[in-house]
């Protein structure tokens, strides 16, 4: 899962870095897994933009990943390592010994041919998914439950990698990407191990175009409008803000911390912000 640089035949692609896809066994999904995806473009159901800059990305079919893993005490074997536009991470088709096939998040280093379990009874082994009780401390992991049964909800992106470092009660501790310190239930589940691509986040976009085809629309900065047109607006020449960074309409910007969920706080045991 190395990058490569591009030969630089154009200002473009000069600096741009890509995937070198060694790990991908197949460019064709399993198509039953798969379902149309309907593009928003950042608007909500009443074809009104509700989040900026987004549109005109390349159409692509949804994988249905399997973040429950609850297929319990039934052994699969990994049959392809794919790329999946719609995640950072990649994912690997599962054949399960009574036949059936279903997708999952790949953890670093689980190759073609390897077997996975998940259940309590499962071994704490790279790929394997079992409840956070049954995991010995220091254990990597990631695709965290927040509610038993739900499915993986947290450290699902390329690289990440949380890890177990206390249990007592009802409750596990775990560290985050973040290096958060989060309760999470005992009986959740969560998969050992760290996601794949992990140097997703050392790659070189390079062009313009390239973020157009992911959906990324331009962005223009504040301070280039006019003061109808933003906050930052206006001025002769380059003038600084003369306020705390604010929205296009007016609302404080850049590190308002906007969280206010009473039900979950209690469960963080140290903020990410904390110095």
């Amino acid at each position: 899962m190395a990058l490569r640089r591009l030969k630089p035949t154009s200002a473009g692609v000069r600096g741009m870095t890509m995937p070198t896809f060694e790990e991908i066994t197949t460019d064709k999904p399993y198509k039953p897994l798969t379902e149309k995806m309907v593009r928003g473009s950042g608007r909500n159901n009443q074809g009104k933009i509700t989040v900026r800059h987004r549109g005109g990305e390349q159409k692509r079919l949804y994988r249905k990943i399997d973040f429950r893993r609850d297929k319990l005490g039934i052994p699969a074997r990994v049959a392809t390592v794919e790329y999946d536009p719609n995640r950072s991470a990649r994912i690997g088709l599962l054949n399960y010994v009574d036949g059936e096939k279903r997708y999952m998040l790949l953890p670093n280093g689980l190759k073609v041919g390897d077997m996975i379990e998940s259940g309590p009874n499962a071994e704490a082994k790279l790929g394997n998914c079992l409840p956070l009780a049954r995991m010995p401390l220091g254990t990597t992991i990631h695709n965290i439950e927040l509610v038993p049964g739900k499915g993986g909800q947290m450290v699902r992106s390329a690289g990440a990698a949380a890890q177990l470092v206390a249990k007592e009660g009802l409750f596990a501790t775990v560290r985050m990407p973040s290096n958060e310190m989060r309760l999470v239930p005992l009986l959740c589940m969560a998969t050992v191990g760290q996601v794949s691509n992990i140097d997703h986040e050392n790659m070189s976009i390079g062009k313009a175009g390239r973020a157009r085809h992911m959906g990324k629309r331009p962005e223009v900065r504040g301070s280039a409008m006019n003061p109808v047109d933003h906050p930052h607006g206006g001025g002769e020449g380059k003038a600084p803000t003369g306020m705390p960074p604010k929205t296009p309409w007016g609302k404080t910007a850049m590190g308002l911390r906007t969280r206010r969920n009473k039900l979950t706080q209690r469960l963080i045991v140290r903020s990410r912000h904390a110095k």
